[in-house]
């Protein structure tokens, strides 16, 4: 099990990060770097920087949950990019960052399978 992740974007109040504060902290994974969303805003540049290095996207958007492989060089950034960014047009949170992978939203088996 990983006991920390790299990364977490995530926003005070929000529903969803409440869900994964409680994963987090029910699976005892640590936090290296975490970042306010509500004090730190990334649009789509600051997206794409993410994506550097990173080898796999996981993406919820309601009840769906996708899997872009960057790897395979198949994801471009603009299919990518509707699943990152929000309505408000930055980051959606809760995001996080776990090696090579990044998870954008919350999905709780897929969660647990990742933080395995």
């Amino acid at each position: 099990m990983a006991n920390s992740i790299d990364w977490y974007y995530q926003r005070p109040g929000c529903k969803t990060c409440g869900k994964m504060d409680s994963l987090l902290e029910e699976l005892s994974v640590s936090v290296k770097t975490a970042v306010n969303a509500k004090k730190v805003k990334m649009g789509p540049a600051e997206a794409q920087d993410l994506l550097k290095g990173v080898k796999q996207v996981v993406a919820t958007k309601g009840k769906a949950v996708v899997d872009f492989d960057l790897s395979a060089k198949s994801a471009k950034a603009d299919e990518l990019l509707p699943y990152l960014i929000g309505p408000t047009g930055n980051l959606r949170a809760p995001t996080i960052r776990l090696g090579k992978t990044l998870f954008v939203g919350f999905d709780r088996d897929k969660l647990q399978g990742l933080l395995a």
